[in-house]
């Protein structure tokens, strides 16, 4: 069951090529996991009811941060990706909220890594954000697929989280330069396949892939959680 929140959209901002950032105020006492999402619910002044009003995204910001964000990628056929990038900054909108368990297991004993496409990009800067300011003792790795570098959305701010956590291991592949991720690649930044516990987050055809590669690799199933992010 979700809890609807009546909040005010602070500002936004472009992150990266074609993705842009909307900011929210942040409830009193709401809190979440790194990692989770909610509805965005845009007002009718734009024009949009229903359904056509709502969208579901992913927290970029992380739990310890004083306000919410929230990314996608525009396209110029999304009626409500249209309406939110020109509504005011000042505009009230409503969150319903909460919802998802792609979180960072508990077990710090277990190897987390990330293996993420285009704006899956968005839970696990909560996730890595976070574990960086709690000095969560996991071991991270982030293997980040765009295909060039104005595409990926913060990977500043990724490199230097890696600059700060001895623990967390960025390693961002540009596909028209390197390639795809690749067996190879997952061999080469990866100590112990079989024990890792792996996250999948991206576009859908992305996912299934990475799936079948970690399948390939010797990954136990059991050990991956996915997110897959339509209509991007």
């Amino acid at each position: 069951m979700s809890t609807s929140y009546d909040v005010r959209l602070l500002h936004k901002k472009p992150v990266a090529e074609g993705t842009m950032e909307f900011t929210l105020e942040k409830p009193r006492g709401f809190e979440y996991r790194a990692g989770q999402f909610g509805d965005l619910v845009l007002p009718p002044s734009t024009g949009l009811t229903g359904d056509n009003a709502k969208h579901g995204f992913s927290f970029v910001s992380a739990p310890f941060e004083d306000t919410l964000r929230m990314a996608t990628r525009m396209r110029k056929t999304s009626a409500f990706k249209n309406a939110a990038a020109h509504l005011p900054d000042g505009s009230m909108v409503q969150l319903l909220a909460l919802w998802g368990d792609f979180t960072l297991h508990k077990n710090p004993a277990v190897a987390a890594v990330f293996v993420i496409g285009g704006i899956g990009i968005t839970p696990v800067r909560s996730i890595i954000a976070q574990a960086t300011h709690e000095h969560a003792p996991h071991k991270i790795t982030l293997i980040y697929a765009n295909r060039t570098r104005a595409l990926a959305a913060y990977t500043d701010e990724l490199e230097r989280l890696a600059a700060e956590n001895k623990n967390f291991t960025f390693v961002p592949v540009y596909t028209d330069a390197q390639g795809h991720v690749s067996a190879a690649t997952i061999r080469e930044y990866v100590a112990d396949i079989a024990t890792s516990r792996f996250y999948l987050a991206g576009p859908e055809g992305m996912v299934k892939a990475m799936r079948a590669l970690l399948d390939e690799v010797g990954a136990d199933e059991d050990n991956i959680r996915t997110e897959e992010f339509d209509g991007y």
